[in-house]
């Protein structure tokens, strides 16, 4: 089942529920039950966040990175609260083919741009950007990785079929632009298919480089290659070609509620970038990517 498929019974459900619970309720004339209980099956999700941003807190320990306070942790569990529903239940279920990949004609000569999406994600997950580089007329491809929970290793030949199109349409390499675990997947596509020459600029968010604490709980493939230093990991290191890091930039942050701690977004020779009280999805909608990928743009 392709995830918008999966995503959109998952915001059908939720909200039949909720009304299955508070149609009755009002009949009866308990409007205080028939609301709360909505809105409790609406928001459980922002009591299973509030346990991640506790674990994260919990975990630092002696992390390198910024301790997060209690106030920055607050906030950026609000915005993961107002970014999750706007993300999951609306762009990626039901608006993921809003903008398609544009490669004009007039292409030739001009930079592109490759978006890889994150683990339960697609390509919906950069709408915003895709209404700016096409309004701006920027050639790019955004991916759609799928099957959802196969072996990272996967997605190798969807990055490729992708980087060819950009490569052809355009003449130049492009900037890719990967969030969370598509961070993962570019490298390992990069460590097999790609050089120095391929890629004119890597930008990662979240990306989980060496793993992420939270991953222990995983149930698929991809999400155990993700596990702190699992071997998975180690294998691509060992692929990898050192000499692409300064062609990478890495954004992470202390109030990222899926990988941490926080330096397991870092990579040792990259250009490693804090984004100050920012959660994991709420990256996206960052001003400080964007504006890295409009400067390498014009590289």
């Amino acid at each position: 089942m392709r995830l918008a498929h999966l995503q959109k019974a998952t915001t059908c459900s939720l909200a039949g529920l909720a009304c299955a619970w508070a149609v009755p309720a009002l009949k009866d004339g308990r409007i205080g039950a028939a609301l709360g209980g909505a809105l409790l099956i609406l928001l459980l999700y922002a009591l299973v966040l509030g346990a991640e941003f506790l674990l994260l807190r919990l975990v630092h320990g002696d992390d390198p990175t910024p301790r997060a306070n209690a106030g920055q942790l607050l906030a950026a569990w609000w915005g993961e609260v107002l970014a999750a529903p706007r993300v999951f239940c609306w762009q990626q279920p039901f608006r993921s083919r809003l903008w398609p990949d544009h490669l004009p004609l007039q292409a030739g000569g001009r930079r592109g741009v490759l978006l890889i999406h994150g683990f339960v994600c697609n390509r919906g997950v950069w709408n915003p950007w895709l209404a700016r580089l096409q309004a701006d007329g920027v050639p790019f491809v955004a991916l759609d990785l799928e099957p959802v929970f196969c072996s990272i290793d996967e997605y190798v030949l969807p990055i490729e079929r992708a980087v060819l199109r950009l490569e052809q349409a355009t003449g130049r390499a492009p900037v890719v632009v990967a969030h969370s675990m598509g961070g993962l997947a570019l490298r390992r596509w990069w460590a097999e298919c790609g050089d120095a020459t391929r890629v004119h600029h890597a930008i990662t968010l979240g990306s989980p480089h060496h793993g992420t604490w939270l991953a222990r709980f995983a149930f698929s493939h991809n999400g155990r290659q993700m596990q702190l230093h699992a071997g998975w990991l180690r294998s691509l290191v060992e692929r990898e070609r050192t000499r692409t890091r300064p062609a990478m930039t890495c954004f992470y942050s202390h109030c990222d509620n899926i990988v941490f701690p926080p330096s397991t977004a870092m990579l040792d020779g990259a250009d490693n970038r804090h984004l100050d009280g920012v959660a994991h999805v709420h990256m996206v909608t960052r001003p400080e990517p964007w504006n890295e990928l409009m400067l390498r743009l014009r590289d």
